[in-house]
């Protein structure tokens, strides 16, 4: 029978080892995010509640190809394609999703924003009414994978997911609630991810209470591109490949991983990009677990700061009118602006590391911030194209 340590014992252990009294100090390494990362953790006074997602196992997405095999059961479709049968359809194509004539065999979800988000981000209403009309398993897309690649901060997202979400509720009531897909884009911050994920459950679910209801979001995560490289396909695989495996293990319903070859792409890096997926779910199972990092104490810790710091900020976006009166003022597009130009001087700084971009080797500059981020609107940006 061992002896029962105590968490002093293992502190004086590290202090003994790092020759310092401050383990804080020596150990605690700043974020972007502003949360609050222990060097060692112990177990919380209040463990969360398990949070659950909506799909039994998480839905595979493949890009729809004339190729695709038959097995394949989760298609990402921009175009009109006959003959599909027995299949779950994303559909990400505006013009489809309003003249498609869903077929009872299939289910269909929406991947279509119903916010102008490239002009002054006004609630089309016109068009939600549209995709409400639909015989769909889910209308109405809440995207703020956009914003992710355009840089915003994790707590920006999650408080833009909520905000989005409050504009559409003041114009169609509680019902649109169960007929939301919530669109992210996952990051290279592992548990950050896994947090962000877990986070967005409990707020969405923290608004439904607003309106009387208990609800689970139907969240759709695809890889991010912002630390994706033109020049280094290898790497981008593995780190899509940990990010895929982030969306699974917090619990998101659907995932989807971009072609790794950004600008080359083929039929192969295609079907590799879509196998990701499969070596993750099939050799390692995770895409069955409803929340598998729950009881983590760090991801405990994180979820719970992310969701309390949005859903303060979210409070006051509302009180200063909400999403569409927001980015019609810029005031959004600015904020994220800020923290995606802080962050590329982190990778800049070699803060953030890009294995092959700014380490080993380490590449030229070769465009300014300037170049790359517009203060007045929201635009996909790669870290790497400082470089490129």
């Amino acid at each position: 029978m061992f002896a029962k340590t105590s968490l002093t014992d293992w502190e004086n252990i590290v202090k003994k080892q790092l020759k310092s009294e401050d383990l804080y100090g020596a150990l605690q390494k700043d974020n972007l995010e502003g949360v609050l990362v222990k060097p060692y953790y112990g177990k919380s006074k209040d463990g969360l509640s398990p949070l659950p997602k909506v799909a039994e196992s998480t839905h595979l997405v493949a890009e729809y190809s004339a190729s695709l095999d038959e097995n394949v059961s989760a298609i990402l479709l921009n175009q009109n394609v006959e003959m599909l049968e027995d299949k779950v359809i994303f559909i990400n194509n505006k013009d489809l999703a309003e003249h498609i004539s869903p077929l009872e065999s299939n289910q269909y979800f929406s991947l279509i924003d119903v916010f102008s988000d490239d002009t002054d981000g006004v609630l089309k209403e016109n068009l939600a009414k549209e995709l409400l009309e639909k015989s769909f398993g889910r209308n109405i897309c809440i995207d703020v994978a956009l914003h992710q690649n355009a840089g915003a901060s994790i707590i920006q997202q999650l408080a833009l997911a909520l905000s989005k979400t409050k504009d559409l509720l003041e114009v169609f009531g509680a019902e649109i609630l169960d007929r939301l897909v919530y669109r992210l884009a996952v990051g290279g911050h592992y548990f950050f991810e896994i947090a962000k994920i877990r986070a967005l459950k409990l707020l969405v679910n923290e608004l439904f209470k607003e309106y009387g209801r208990e609800g689970i979001p139907f969240i759709f995560a695809e890889n991010t591109l912002r630390n994706k490289s033109a020049h280094d396909p290898e790497n981008n695989l593995i780190r899509s490949t940990l990010e895929m495996s982030a969306a699974m293990v917090a619990g998101a319903d659907a995932v989807f991983s971009h072609d790794f070859k950004m600008e080359e792409g083929d039929g192969l890096s295609a079907e590799i990009a879509f196998k990701q997926q499969i070596v993750l779910a099939y050799e390692s199972i995770i895409n069955v677990f409803e929340d598998a990092a729950g009881g983590s104490y760090l991801v405990e810790d994180l979820t719970r700061q992310f969701a309390e710091k949005s859903w303060q900020s979210f409070l006051e976006m509302e009180e200063a009118g909400g999403y569409a009166e927001l980015f019609k003022s810029g005031k959004i597009q600015k904020e994220i602006y800020n923290h995606a130009v802080l962050e590329q001087q982190w990778v800049e700084d070699g803060k953030i590391s890009l294995i092959g971009v700014n380490l080993y080797p380490k590449l030229e500059k070769t465009k300014s911030v300037e170049e790359l981020y517009d203060p007045f609107a929201l635009k996909a940006v790669r870290w790497s194209a400082m470089y490129e």
